[in-house]
């Protein structure tokens, strides 16, 4: 749509069914339209009349990074460089929400679809809807509803509710590792094994073979190395152990500086994919089963 200015802006319906208030609701508003950052999508204002209450953002051309690096046509688009500054501002814009901005702000839904780009291919992070602020000195908490998109959700939050800055840090290494490979880390398919992306990413590292993880658009050795250090840097992000994963901080320090020494990477967490793959999220203690990116809301019974 269009503001009576001429502006372009798009419009988010929230659903009637959503448990949050209005008070909440506007309370979120007027936080989230505090925060102004390059690489996060400005929130420009509200609506809310009756049962229906919407968000209006700023407009962005290219849509989202889902539409691109999963297309195979559209993902010729993108060469390395692109890729690459996609990359470096996702974590800016992360950083900020982290640890610069006046809130410390836990996304919570980090995934593809959730990051737009606007007409010159800047990353901009969208969709605070599960997004939660943390306090003064607070840096983790627990919850019994888990909202978040399978296959981006980091094991301590998907399995106990426990979630962190390294929470998004794990989502943001898988977007990473989708970024260069052009293949999602849910429904990923391999004929010599039943390892998801990450556990196909891992494996290639340990064998040294992690050029053959690249999508075959940015197979170029002239970025042999730039690209290797972003997959070393992804698989530290997405680390079992979220004290082993970096702050956004550390990461954007390891892709800014080839002179920073990287630490070897552990294993990653959810690799393996157990179970037939179907058309629905679906959650379990033991593993993950695959195919779309829809967000989920799962209840955890008390432990």
């Amino acid at each position: 749509g269009k503001l009576e200015g001429g502006q372009e802006i798009a419009v988010k319906r929230l659903s009637r069914d959503s448990i949050q208030g209005v008070d909440e609701f506007k309370n979120e508003v007027l936080l989230i339209s505090k925060l102004q950052h390059r690489n996060l999508v400005r929130l420009l204002g509200c609506c809310i009349q009756g049962e229906e209450k919407m968000l209006v953002y700023e407009y962005m051309q290219n849509k989202c990074l889902h539409s691109f690096i999963f297309d195979e046509s559209k993902s010729k688009l993108l060469d390395w460089q692109n890729r690459f500054d996609i990359i470096i501002g996702i974590a800016r814009g992360l950083l900020y929400l982290h640890h610069d901005s006046r809130l410390r702000i836990i996304h919570r839904d980090l995934k593809a679809s959730n990051i737009l780009l606007d007409g010159e291919m800047v990353p901009k992070i969208s969709d605070f809807g599960m997004a939660r602020i943390f306090g003064g000195d607070q840096h983790e908490a627990s919850t019994k509803r888990v909202v978040g998109t399978h296959g981006y959700m980091s094991p301590e939050y998907a399995v106990d509710g426990h979630f962190s800055v390294k929470s998004d840090v794990f989502s943001y290494g898988v977007l990473v590792l989708e970024i260069i490979s052009g293949k999602r880390n849910r429904g990923f398919c391999h004929p010599d094994h039943e390892l998801n992306l990450l556990g196909h990413a891992w494996r290639l590292w340990n064998e040294d073979k992690c050029m053959e993880l690249v999508d075959d658009s940015v197979r170029n050795s002239a970025f042999a190395q730039n690209i290797i250090r972003c997959i070393h840097v992804g698989l530290l992000c997405v680390q079992k152990s979220s004290e082993q994963r970096p702050t956004m901080s550390s990461v954007l320090l390891m892709l800014s500086s080839e002179t920073v020494v990287l630490p070897n990477p552990q294993v990653p967490g959810f690799y393996i994919e157990r179970g037939p793959s179907n058309d629905h999220s679906s959650y379990s203690d033991k593993g993950l089963c695959l195919l779309n990116d829809a967000t989920i809301t799962l209840l955890l019974e008390g432990r």
